[in-house]
């Protein structure tokens, strides 16, 4: 090759490996975008053949918006989020199992778990700090739920709640009264409670007292009343009787015949 042909295919190879290096750059930002993407501390990963995406530990304060639609089962336990939005894992249609356990979740919103109704088969809510959660956030989901060690405020809504999810069952004991709207039930295990006392029905009955007391109250009023203005008008008609027996005969007459009149 003669030196002028070599200057001539310089400039060509210099091409070729800048325009080679520019397509494995953009082959690599491609493959490292969906990774750049996930909040730092999460991962994805495959477990027993099953898509896994975990962020335990990860600093979290809300469900993150990035997790990849086909994981099967999710992680985000130890971290800090405070409550579940509606709609907050309706991107996530394959999903197993979702563990939430050890956050600081103090509201669920009913539509939170919309969309995992058909495939969910465990919810981990255990460690968190819920007093008290609608049964309707739990709406057809058939997984089986762990709601231990949390702050439960036994009433009738923890009642309608418990009978309308199924409990992993070693998790049972776990959930104790923190609180209660009767006070020897704080402390005691809430299945053993409800074993017992049936709240929703003493709350009923508690709400027909209450109903009853109030309609006596108004029932009262309404006899005193009645009675006051008897007795004004009794007065009133006594003295203007004693008014007319001071008056000469003959204009009391006329007076009287004016009252009787009037009365009739």
């Amino acid at each position: 090759m003669t030196a002028a042909q070599g200057v001539l295919l310089r400039p060509i190879t210099m091409g070729l490996l800048l325009q080679s290096l520019f397509l494995l750059l953009l082959l690599l930002g491609s493959c490292l975008h969906p990774a750049a993407a996930f909040p730092k501390g999460c991962y994805p990963s495959e477990e027993e053949g099953l898509k896994t995406f975990r962020c335990s530990n990860a600093q979290l304060t809300e469900v993150p918006r990035d997790i990849p639609n086909d994981t099967n089962k999710l992680y985000l336990d130890f971290n800090q989020i405070p409550f579940l939005p509606r709609d907050a894992f309706r991107d996530l249609p394959l999903l197993l199992e979702l563990d939430l356990s050890h956050n600081a979740i103090a509201r669920i919103e009913t539509g939170a778990f919309q969309g995992l109704a058909e495939h969910l088969h465990s919810l981990d809510l255990s460690s968190n700090r819920l007093v008290s959660v609608s049964k309707d956030a739990f709406s057809n989901l058939k997984a089986k739920v762990n709601l231990s060690n949390n702050p439960w405020l036994c009433d009738c809504r923890l009642q309608e709640l418990i009978r309308a999810v199924e409990l992993v069952a070693e998790s049972s004991g776990g959930i104790v009264c923190d609180s209660s709207t009767q006070e020897e039930h704080v402390g005691k295990a809430f299945l053993q409670v409800i074993a017992d006392t049936d709240l929703c029905n003493v709350y009923k009955k508690t709400t027909d007292i209450a109903m009853l007391v109030t309609m006596f109250g108004w029932f009262a009023m309404v006899i005193s009343y009645l009675v006051y203005y008897v007795r004004q008008n009794q007065e009133d008609a006594r003295r203007h009787l004693e008014y007319l027996k001071s008056l000469p005969s003959k204009q009391r007459r006329s007076e009287e015949s004016s009252t009787i009149s009037t009365v009739v």
